[in-house]
């Protein structure tokens, strides 16, 4: 499978397409079998279930249920608050679930790396595990879609696999 990607380093403005030149733009392309793709992508599921689960039971507020339509519409009318989504909080980790995230980790940093044989396997997570970064990653590697990760350590990480 041919892998192409794009990242850019900083925000830029684009006025004129036929003379645009930057140097925080980048591009390139990597072939990766097929095989170890569909393998990473089962893998990242596993993971992002165990992190579902771990999030499940480390929810400390109430699940309050609407009980008539009037709550529920009420509850909608809320404006929303500054609050971080629930997928974008750091989750932490069991033994178990931490080392799943190791080898996964392992195996993607060897699938992007220019010289896979000089990858090492990591000995901790370079980015804060959220739901939403798990997920980036296990899109970004579904072949009928892709995904775009706009910034944050994952964002950090991958551009120095792709350096």
């Amino acid at each position: 499978v041919l892998l192409l990607y794009a990242y850019n380093t900083s925000p830029t403005k684009i006025s004129n397409i036929t003379i645009f030149s930057s140097t925080s733009m980048f591009s390139g392309h990597l072939w990766i079998p097929l095989a170890r793709i569909i393998s990473l992508r089962e893998k990242l599921s596993h993971l992002k279930e165990q992190v579902e689960i771990l999030m499940q039971g480390s929810k400390s507020f109430s699940t309050s249920v609407p009980t008539s339509f009037l709550e529920q519409s009420e509850t909608l009318k809320i404006s929303p608050s500054n609050k971080p989504k629930l997928s974008d909080a750091k989750v932490h980790l069991d033994e178990k679930t931490e080392e799943i995230a190791k080898r996964c980790l392992s195996e993607l940093k060897a699938l992007l790396s220019v010289v896979p044989a000089l990858s090492s396997p990591l000995t901790e997570i370079p980015f804060d595990i959220t739901l939403q970064s798990i997920t980036n990653l296990e899109d970004m590697f579904d072949l009928a879609n892709g995904c775009i990760i706009t910034e944050g350590s994952l964002f950090d990480w991958i551009i120095s696999l792709l350096h």
